[in-house]
């Protein structure tokens, strides 16, 4: 993958913030989170998706001679802080939650702590990262738990632009997807790429036949026929069937092949082209389908009785249609005193609840149940708190102070999600293989009881606050009310 400086891909006010800091001597080393809010699509969970190109965006962070003169044209920076600003590189430290971790809301995915002016620069490119990938990473999973395997992502013409073309295609395979249309993905991630052929082939040649026959001898071992140009069951299918009798006759052996379904009542005519490849020998023929699908859709043909093995998800799913924002934020958390070297909690207060935030210097905790493998809920903790699996852990919703749930000792297994990418700017995290992420992120989405992953109406995981970080809450909203 080549490195883009994406120094500039930011909101106008972190710069004149910056300045400001700068101007004022304000160089207090202070924590940001970046967490989200609520999950979308109606999940129960989402998918934390983006950090190896977050972290290729910190290395290559730099203003460049360019940079600097389009920012002296804008009248709006002064000499002594565009000079700064040229010798500007990041000095501190992250943690992230790693790729392909089922998260939650309001708990840090990334905890940036770094002198202020460095940790605001960060905002806005981490969100664009952060954000379009982990939602993207979420629609997919829901779309193969609903097909329960086999989908492709197909949705590069649909995607807003072509990074999200890249990008998203690469958070729908870490979800789950087998494979992607889309080729620079493929090149640039090492991730199967896959595909058929479209209408306009089928149209371009004198007959359906005489298309699919030309197309098979090319491509023996990955024939699947698009059959709708013209009729699905009365000209696609057994033209398809034709052109496999004539290979198998041949002694010609038909590896990865089948039809797709790209228009049409998809249940039904999978169902019928099913008993006509069956009839005809071909059991072992797949029945891919595209046209328009979701994980709602998916959930229903199945249901129906649907007969389709692979599924070609495109606009639905690299454009999140029904939910296209993942919402994260990046809020200052603390700060710290430049005598004591403590980090002072900060708080964001609103009228609306779920505006805000939670203070301190922040890690999270995940308890797994030992016998079922099963999330139990997350903890969101004090950076200095420290459990252990041999101890009793009381849990309880910080909403609805009076739910409590107390986790034995012996029971549950205790892990600590956020790990160190940057120490002192240099980069001490090296990212998996898009193969291996997508291994774990399955692993990941196992912890989740099938409850929490239903489609509609999901039962909630919670995440709850340690008894030390829910005093320090409330006794600094006690104090912003006085």
């Amino acid at each position: 993958m080549e490195n883009r400086n994406l120094t500039l891909l930011t909101d106008l006010y972190e710069l004149t913030m910056m300045q400001g800091y700068y101007k004022s001597k304000n160089d207090a080393v202070v924590v940001f989170d970046a967490f989200y809010r609520k999950n979308p699509f109606g999940s129960a969970y989402a998918i934390c998706c983006g950090l190896e190109q977050v972290i290729d965006y910190i290395k290559n962070l730099h203003f460049s001679y360019g940079d600097i003169e389009y920012l002296r044209s804008l009248k709006m920076f002064d000499e002594d802080f565009l000079d700064y600003l040229s010798s500007y590189h990041f000095t501190g430290d992250i943690y992230a939650i790693p790729e392909g971790t089922v998260v939650f809301p309001r708990e840090p995915l990334i905890k940036v702590v770094a002198p202020i002016m460095q940790a605001q620069l960060l905002e806005a490119a981490l969100l664009n990262i952060l954000n379009h990938q982990s939602l993207i990473a979420t629609k997919a999973a829901r779309v193969c738990y609903a097909a329960g395997g086999g989908v492709m992502e197909f949705g590069l013409r649909r995607a807003q632009g072509p990074d999200a073309g890249i990008y998203g295609a690469r958070a729908a395979v870490i979800a789950g997807c087998v494979g992607t249309s889309n080729v620079l993905t493929g090149k640039m991630f090492n991730i199967p790429v896959k595909g058929t052929h479209a209408h306009s082939w089928v149209m371009s040649f004198p007959d359906e036949y005489t298309a699919f026959k030309t197309y098979a001898e090319m491509y023996p071992d990955a024939c699947i026929l698009l059959v709708d140009t013209y009729d699905t069951l009365d000209s696609g299918v057994p033209n398809a069937i034709r052109v496999f009798d004539e290979m198998k006759a041949k002694g010609i052996k038909l590896g990865y092949y089948g039809i797709r379904l790209d228009s049409g009542d998809l249940a039904y005519l999978s169902k019928k082209a099913r008993k006509m490849l069956d009839d005809a020998g071909y059991p072992d023929a797949v029945i891919s389908a595209s046209s328009d699908l979701d994980e709602n859709l998916i959930y229903s043909l199945k249901n129906e009785g649907a007969q389709i093995t692979s599924w070609g998800v495109g606009t639905n799913l690299i454009t999140a249609k029904d939910n296209p924002s993942f919402g994260g934020v990046y809020k200052l958390v603390a700060m710290q005193d430049k005598t004591t070297g403590e980090f002072l909690p900060k708080i964001k207060v609103s009228e609306n609840v779920e505006k805000i935030t939670n203070p301190g210097n922040k890690t999270v905790y995940r308890l797994t149940d030992k016998s079922s493998g099963k999330i139990i809920g997350d903890l969101i903790c004090m950076a200095d708190e420290k459990f252990l699996e041999s101890e009793n852990i009381l849990l309880f919703d910080p909403e609805s102070t009076w739910k409590k749930t107390l986790v034995k000792a012996g029971t549950f297994k205790l892990r600590e999600l956020l790990v160190k990418v940057f120490d002192k700017g240099i980069c001490v995290y090296e990212s998996p293989s898009i193969e291996e992420i997508k291994a774990y992120c399955a692993k990941e989405q196992d912890t989740l009881w099938e409850e929490s992953r239903r489609l509609i109406n999901p039962n909630k995981v919670y995440v709850d606050l340690s008894d030390r970080l829910y005093n320090v809450k409330k006794d600094l909203l006690d104090k912003a009310r006085q």
